[in-house]
């Protein structure tokens, strides 16, 4: 739907049925997009639209990504944990994020106060690429697996195989989908819920 980022500015990510309405996301920051936008294209950043928002490239790898929620629109980088975070800015997307990292502003002011530590990051980030760093991601073998799953596994072979089958991924999706519960209740309706979509391979985010 989206072909661009101008137009992705224009019109929305396209992803919502907010899309093309004044009440988008992406209208709510226009301006500090728009400053993000032309810090990237500073650091000689490639733009391409992926996911449908806009994101920079160096040498055909993914580094960045701009973004627009409810509450804040920020920059986020793919290999973040690499990234010296002497600036304080950069942040985990989530408790469980093992590779992104991102900053979060909520006016234009705070891009401009830090412009400069942003592009030191960029700038990183392109050493990183340079260097052909990679994240070194957890193993599935190191996630605990919750008692309710373990049980479902033990007692039915054909699930246990199916859910084997998965990629590391997935598996490690789903783990900590299962986890997140505090009760045990909870946790046992989410992988009786999930098991068709595990026997079908398909992960947890998966249509």
């Amino acid at each position: 739907m989206i072909q661009n980022v101008d137009q992705y500015l224009l019109e929305g990510c396209g992803r919502c049925s907010l899309y093309r309405t004044p009440e988008c996301k992406v209208h709510n920051w226009q301006k500090e997009l728009k400053l993000l936008r032309k810090i990237a294209l500073d650091c000689g950043l490639t733009e391409e639209l992926k996911w449908s928002v806009p994101c920079y490239t160096f040498q055909n790898h993914n580094l960045a990504i701009v973004s627009a929620f409810k509450n804040y629109c920020s920059i986020s980088f793919f290999k973040g944990a690499l990234l010296n975070n002497e600036s304080g800015l950069l942040e985990k997307p989530g408790e469980n994020t093992q590779s992104a990292r991102l900053i979060k502003f909520t006016n234009a002011k705070q891009i401009i106060e830090h412009e400069e530590a942003i592009k030191a990051h960029i700038y990183e980030a392109i050493e990183v690429e340079k260097a052909g760093l990679e994240v070194e991601y957890k193993k599935t073998s190191e996630y605990n697996i919750p008692e309710e799953l373990q049980s479902a596994l033990d007692n039915d072979p054909e699930f246990k195989a199916a859910f084997e089958a998965l990629t590391p991924g997935r598996q490690r999706g789903y783990l900590l989908h299962f986890s997140q519960p505090k009760q045990s209740k909870t946790r046992a309706s989410r992988i009786e819920k999930c098991k068709d979509k595990i026997f079908d391979g398909k992960g947890f985010n998966d249509r």
